[in-house]
């Protein structure tokens, strides 16, 4: 019997309202005198069978990992025959234009719009939006290798999967499959985002030391800044300085990815606290973009953590956690005593 929490727990409320649950092949009644007893006990054991046989599952496929063997992908511009990948030049075509476009500095926008002028749909019959653009950009497969375990399952109840950013080892496959886009195309499109980060991915969107550096956690989309509405660029203060939102949850929404925002003061404190120091500022320093500019590559988003990744090769793990909330009552209160004040001076 397999007994995740979330059946435990719904147990246990049915029991409270004194509704019975029956095992007919434990031959328990959640009921009985010893029914929580037990249950707790078979729960206990089908969660520890159950980590166990993930265990041996992650052990089996990371085996044939470090032989070469992968799993068969449903990848774009592919069909896979059931021993190799052979190319669907139809789509072969669609990925060539996409990074063409792309390095020839058309916008993710642009490109998704003359796709669909073109009748070019994804394989669910749906126009190409940025973000799949984007990844299809980043899919290393099309140059005719694979990197085996860019994901994990970190939690055998969840089977939540996440980026591998060097927990675990990935392996780089040659040969494996025909490429679709030569060294030298894509080579270009590298130079042109590049220099996209550079410039700031979008117009309107004035570039930081942050921008292209932000990555999320949860599934490796890149993070994008959301300025602070309603408010005067002349006339923010310390607690309306806007907040970071990864791109994939902010075009998929929340099912397609559940990070958390992350507003810019609460960054910057990170900063502060976790790289300060390699410049010889204490942690209570004001910010300073030099120490992004500087030393650092990348910055993984996690729920309650940052990893700062340097460009010496070491990675910084600090804890973060939003205010924003608490910020919000502070202006508030802020707000309201100048108010007071004016009235009095009145």
């Amino acid at each position: 019997m397999f007994l995740v929490p979330i059946i435990r727990n719904t147990v246990r409320k049915l029991r409270e309202l004194g509704i019975s649950v029956r095992f007919e092949r434990e031959n328990l009644d959640s009921l009985s005198p010893d029914g929580e007893l037990m249950l707790s006990i078979l729960a206990s054991y089908a969660q520890e069978e159950s980590h166990s046989i993930s265990e041996n599952v992650k052990w089996g496929i990371r085996k044939r990992f470090e032989q070469g063997e992968f799993p068969a992908y449903n990848i774009y511009g592919y069909h896979w025959t059931g021993e190799r990948f052979e190319i669907i030049e139809e789509e072969a075509e669609a990925v060539r234009f996409m990074y063409r476009s792309f390095a020839d500095g058309l916008m993710l926008t642009e490109i998704s719009e003359e796709l669909a002028r073109r009748g070019v749909l994804n394989r669910k019959g749906k126009p190409f939006g940025k973000t799949s653009i984007l990844r299809i950009l980043d899919q290393e497969k099309y140059r005719g290798f694979s990197i085996l375990q860019r994901t994990y399952v970190e939690d055998h109840i969840t089977h939540r999967k996440k980026m591998n950013h060097g927990r675990l080892p990935r392996f780089v496959v040659e040969g494996t499959h025909p490429r679709i886009i030569d060294d030298a195309l894509h080579q270009e499109v590298e130079a042109e985002r590049e220099r996209r980060r550079k410039a700031g991915a979008v117009k309107w969107r004035v570039a930081s030391c942050f921008t292209g550096k932000l990555v999320c956690g949860n599934c490796d989309s890149s993070f994008t800044y959301t300025p602070a509405t309603g408010t005067n660029k002349d006339d923010i203060t310390e607690y309306q300085q806007g907040q970071y939102r990864c791109s994939n949850k902010r075009n998929n929404g929340i099912k397609a990815c559940n990070a958390k925002n992350l507003p810019l003061r609460a960054l910057r404190q990170a900063c502060c606290s976790s790289l300060g120091p390699l410049f010889g500022a204490s942690g209570d320093a004001a910010f300073d973009p030099a120490w992004i500019d500087g030393r650092v590559k990348q910055i993984v988003v996690f729920a309650d953590t940052l990893e700062f990744h340097l460009h010496d090769g070491r990675i910084l793990t600090t804890p973060w956690k939003s205010t924003a909330r608490r910020d919000a009552w502070v202006l508030r209160r802020q707000k309201m005593a100048g108010m007071q004040e004016s009235e009095e001076k009145q």
